[in-house]
């Protein structure tokens, strides 16, 4: 039988290796896990890759990171289940020309799903920000990042390029109001045929959508997030409490 961790990107396969070891107790709680160097060593791989792995952990509550001391692993709790959140973690991606190829930058006219998550007339005016992400050279999720015209030009998301500093922080630091919620709908279907160019699909392949929608602290949508999922490369993990 082959193993089908072999297809899985390697940042994926980095954060399975540690999950595993801090459930089988090789890294306790308050342990510090290896550094990036030694990680990148073990795995044979990027720097980014590994960040990406540690960034997504820490997103899902598996760790803490301390800038310039190293990760830390976590205490179970409610708050810090191995769930998998695919809208917080592009809020809090640094982008670079490595890990991201851009699509589209611009306006356009408000899908019916997209006007009803912002609160928006269909076919109004909002800014698109779609590009797919790289891992290894492997293609693994196409994201599409909607927001009304007045937040995209006043964080900044109309630029061309990679997104050097998270879209969160962007759009907060133009803000009164903080992010405070992802609210976040989860469908496997399959493909659009340009969804399928854009990943790289075998035919039959499907794919699980995640729509989120992003409210700050005034109760206002200001982000849209559509992520697209290929079936084969990804899995969502939930746990909580009964």
């Amino acid at each position: 039988m082959v193993d089908d961790s072999m297809y899985a990107p390697k940042y994926v396969r980095i954060m399975e290796t540690l999950r595993a070891r801090i459930k089988d107790g090789t890294y306790p709680v308050g342990s510090r896990l290896p550094s990036e160097a030694q990680l990148q060593k073990e795995f044979g791989t990027s720097r980014l890759t590994v960040v990406r792995a540690l960034n997504d952990m820490q997103t899902m509550g598996e760790i803490e990171r301390a800038h310039g001391r190293g990760s830390f692993v976590r205490s179970p709790g409610p708050s810090s289940s191995q769930d998998s959140r695919p809208g917080l973690a592009v809020l809090d991606r640094q982008e670079t020309a490595e890990s991201v190829r851009l699509l589209e930058v611009g306006r356009r006219p408000a899908p019916a799903e997209v006007a009803t998550a912002l609160g928006l007339a269909e076919s109004a005016p909002v800014h698109l920000r779609r590009y797919v992400g790289v891992y290894d050279s492997i293609v693994s999720e196409l994201v599409s990042l909607w927001a009304p015209v007045d937040v995209a030009v006043s964080a900044g998301l109309d630029q061309e390029g990679p997104l050097t500093v998270p879209v969160r922080e962007l759009v907060t630091a133009r803000s009164k109001d903080r992010l405070t919620r992802v609210e976040e709908r989860l469908q496997a279907r399959r493909p659009t045929e340009a969804e399928r160019d854009a990943l790289g699909l075998a035919e039959g392949e499907p794919v699980l959508t995640v729509l989120g929608s992003v409210v700050d602290s005034s109760g206002r949508t200001v982000l849209t997030v559509a992520v697209v999922l290929p079936g084969s490369l990804h899995v969502l993990e939930s746990s909580y409490e009964l």
